[in-house]
């Protein structure tokens, strides 16, 4: 398949993807903004800029799972991070409110990212999104994921999610980026699907 018909394609079955998400998902959408209000009454969406497609920075969003403050007290608990590389993720993180755990275990904080998708921020499918400062450690090879749309899902969370090691991961989105055709993107999309009801511990997506 030539790239301009690929990624007329891809941008049809995002749009359409995001669209469908968004209405399927209204109903766990109006459940979850109550159980968030309910729990602590803070913002509902939580909004962080991101860096996509040739380094083209952006906002993503994603229901609040963290307690205020969060990403300011990150350095004090690098001794606790349990990937290598730039990423930083723990699996019991303290940061977690209590309705925000259990999204992140079922995926279910990044919802609003259908949003991302439907403006053009994102795609259904690729890398997932860098912080700036992740992307300022970056090695020329790991420059490579920004060649294409950040992803909503991608063949690392299809592939061992959060078990995977660091190299692992950008190994799998650089094999992505080589290999990327529709049938690849719809098969991670239904994978997707599916781990969405066998859910990771430190939450998958």
């Amino acid at each position: 398949m030539k790239d301009g018909l690929y990624r007329i394609i891809k941008r049809m079955i995002d749009v359409i993807g995001s669209l469908v998400g968004l209405i399927v998902f209204s109903p766990v959408i109006i459940v979850i903004i109550i159980a968030i209000k309910l729990d602590d009454g803070q913002e509902i969406i939580f909004k962080q800029k991101r860096v996509g497609k040739d380094e083209k920075e952006f906002v993503m969003y994603k229901f609040i799972s963290m307690i205020p403050n969060a990403h300011a007290k990150r350095d004090q608990l690098m001794d606790l991070n349990q990937t290598a590389g730039p990423i930083f993720k723990i699996q019991q993180d303290p940061r977690m409110t209590k309705v925000g755990a259990f999204l992140r275990v079922h995926s279910l904080d990044e919802i609003p990212q259908f949003i991302n998708v439907l403006k053009g921020d994102m795609s259904m499918v690729g890398p997932r999104p860098a912080l700036p400062e992740e992307v300022q450690e970056y090695t020329d090879a790991e420059f490579a994921r920004l060649q294409v749309l950040p992803g909503l899902t991608g063949l690392w969370q299809v592939s061992g999610r959060s078990n995977l090691t660091y190299q692992e991961m950008i190994s799998l989105d650089i094999a992505y980026i080589e290999d990327k055709n529709i049938i690849l993107d719809l098969v991670i999309i239904w994978k997707t699907v599916l781990q969405m009801f066998t859910p990771s511990k430190s939450g998958a997506f």
